[in-house]
């Protein structure tokens, strides 16, 4: 069991279901969200902390004493570069700073994504040696989280889960989905796993459940002993139902990312 868990960006959809599920596996939990977000009361063994990931100092006390943190925090959709640095790129060095700085060395599982590979076609099949292929300045915030958390597990010995986050949702929302779709069961395990085994290192971890369609293989990460059980497939006949698939020559058939692929750079 962890001694204290950070969880940023704790009002966010999947920040809310680890406050959930997450409670069996540490004493102490500290959440956290940007200011003005309403984290509600706080649980007996909860810590609610208000913090802009953009503030070094805020950050640093942050981080101080978890030995555990799962970074949902920042932007989470594509926007203009000034939110996305503030969050996504001052942000993720702000908190492997405070994780160096730390009276102890924290495990972290950082919330990649799926569009940090975005641009690679649904017919190509990745692992965790796929070179990076973002599709917008979202994606590409999420390639340099992935560098930062290689450098200060090579310099400072800080391990990271790099999650590359598909669609995790309840159940998936379209035809894309049915390749990234992750079942929050299965997520919640894949947090579990990476806090449990002896040695993490500094893996690419992508994100899907056991989906029939996936793209992804994540053989290069067997030693976590995951085992996704759920499966997008049961939800193929619904969606079938509820929608035609896109086009053949729509970005949401052709690319990985999706909609991102199709998407512009959003200036201010």
């Amino acid at each position: 069991m962890l001694k204290k868990l950070l969880i940023t960006g704790a009002t966010g959809n999947l920040g809310a279901v680890c406050r959930e599920r997450l409670k069996p596996i540490a004493e102490t939990i500290r959440l956290s969200d940007r200011p003005g977000a309403d984290l509600g009361q706080a649980a007996p063994h909860e810590e609610l902390v208000l913090c802009d990931l953009g503030d070094k100092a805020a950050v640093e006390a942050l981080v101080e004493g978890c030995d555990g943190i799962v970074h949902m925090g920042g932007q989470s959709v594509e926007a203009n570069w000034d939110t996305v640095r503030n969050a996504n790129i001052d942000g993720v060095f702000h908190l492997y700073e405070g994780a160096r700085k730390s009276s102890v060395k924290p495990r972290i599982i950082f919330a990649s994504s799926n569009h940090a590979i975005g641009y690679y076609k649904q017919t190509q099949r990745l692992d965790a040696n796929s070179t990076p292929r973002p599709d917008g300045l979202y994606g590409v915030s999420k390639v340099f989280g992935e560098a930062m958390a290689s450098m200060y597990h090579d310099k400072y010995g800080i391990e990271t889960a790099s999650v590359r986050i598909g669609s995790c949702f309840p159940e998936p929302k379209n035809h894309r989905m049915l390749s990234t779709w992750m079942s929050f069961d299965d997520f919640m395990q894949l947090i579990e796993r990476v806090f449990m085994v002896p040695r993490l290192g500094c893996p690419i971890v992508y994100g899907a459940s056991a989906n029939g369609a996936s793209w992804w293989d994540n053989r290069e990460v067997a030693y976590l002993g995951w085992q996704p059980k759920d499966n997008a497939e049961q939800f193929r006949a619904k969606i079938d139902a509820e929608m035609d698939p896109p086009p053949a020559d729509d970005v949401n058939a052709l690319y990985q990312g999706g909609a991102f692929c199709g998407d512009g750079i959003h200036e201010d």
